[in-house]
């Protein structure tokens, strides 16, 4: 069966690396492609790149235009999704690269996001822990909506959740300072995030718990949690997380912006239960993702470059264990278009249709 596509918001970063990835999948036909102010003009004036797409033109964002497929990808801004996803009832399958249904918390949307508040639905993170050794794909096999993840947050929630799942590490004292490139923060013009701004220069921004990133790491980590405060993350789990298992989980989250089109190093710590060996620790992040083809742990001693996953759906993952300062460290790198945003949606797609999980998704990076 060949499954017809459209995908909102494809002249932007986000939407590029969907096409771009979809391009290759042998089971979708990329149909339609939206825009609001580029609708009208040749999909590769945007996406030169994308030269097997180049006979499609940007059509207007419309629930009419996006009505009539299997599958539609919104790559809207944060808060604009909402309302094409109340008026897509009736197709198949929707994924949401946007924020607007990842949150299970209304109080945390409104403080982080503001607007309406929409449901949640399953989070597109299929490796995350969530509980008993289960992992998120399970809630993704089937699923008709999809939240795909924030980059960042995805991040460090596949960095830690195996030390919270495991009780090795203490979640209420994380810290995670990451380096990202400028295209996380998508593709409209932005004077700070202009080269001469960026080149030679690195760049914190939301800094003290403002990014809005944390309270979706917040969720996913309180998923992982064995305690009896555990619940699954996005619209398939029977409850949200609890207030205290929120609580319980406190991030320090610090993002810093490097002259690199794309790319993610995240290194996050926490602190060291009480009682945790050092074989304990490793073994919960070898359990984790031992057999887990894009989530991989690297030997002892050995740390990603973000060069090491450009255009990979992989998230290359160092773990280093400070007795000194008694934290766990941990250093993960991912490229945020891919394994970041695009890639954790093809892959939940693939689940979700019941397709082979690595269909169309690579394991190898590009070098140099």
């Amino acid at each position: 069966m060949t499954y017809s596509v459209a995908v909102s918001g494809a002249s932007g970063y986000a939407g590029g690396e969907i096409l771009r990835l979809l391009a290759g999948h042998p089971d979708v036909e990329i149909r339609t492609v939206t825009a609001h102010s580029n609708a009208g003009q040749p999909l590769v004036r945007h996406q030169p790149h994308l030269r097997s797409l180049a006979h499609l033109t940007l059509q207007e964002t419309t629930p009419e235009v996006l009505a009539g497929h299997d599958i539609v990808f919104l790559a809207l801004p944060h808060g604009q999704s909402g309302p094409y996803t109340d008026a897509l009832r009736d197709t198949a399958l929707v994924v949401d690269a946007g924020a607007d249904h990842r949150l299970a918390s209304a109080d945390a949307w409104a403080r982080f996001y503001g607007g309406d508040f929409h449901e949640p639905w399953a989070y597109g993170v299929p490796e995350l822990l969530v509980g008993e050794g289960r992992k998120q794909r399970e809630n993704l096999v089937g699923a008709s909506r999809i939240a795909a993840p924030g980059c960042n947050a995805s991040t460090v929630s596949l960095s830690l959740a195996p030390g919270v799942a495991a009780g090795v590490i203490d979640p209420g004292g994380i810290v995670a300072v990451l380096a990202v490139g400028p295209s996380g923060a998508g593709k409209s013009l932005k004077p700070h995030l202009l080269g001469s701004e960026i080149l030679g220069s690195a760049n914190p921004y939301a800094v003290g718990g403002t990014h809005r990133h944390i309270p979706e790491i917040q969720q996913a980590l309180a998923a992982a949690r064995t305690s009896e405060d555990r619940a699954n993350v996005g619209g398939s789990a029977p409850n949200p997380p609890t207030s205290r298992a929120l609580s319980d989980i406190r991030v320090s989250f610090t993002p810093v912006i490097v002259p690199m089109a794309r790319g993610i190093l995240a290194t996050s710590t926490a602190p060291i239960a009480p009682g945790a060996s050092d074989d304990d620790i490793r073994a919960a992040w070898e359990a984790a993702y031992g057999d887990e083809a894009f989530v991989q742990l690297l030997p002892a001693g050995e740390f990603p470059r973000t060069a090491d996953v450009l255009g990979a759906n992989t998230a290359l993952m160092g773990l280093a264990i400070d007795r000194a300062a008694g934290r766990v460290v941990v250093v993960t790198a991912v490229d945020n278009l891919t394994k970041g945003t695009a890639g954790a949606a093809v892959q939940s797609m693939n689940l979700a249709l019941g397709l082979p999980e690595q269909r169309a998704l690579a394991v190898n990076g590009v070098a140099p």
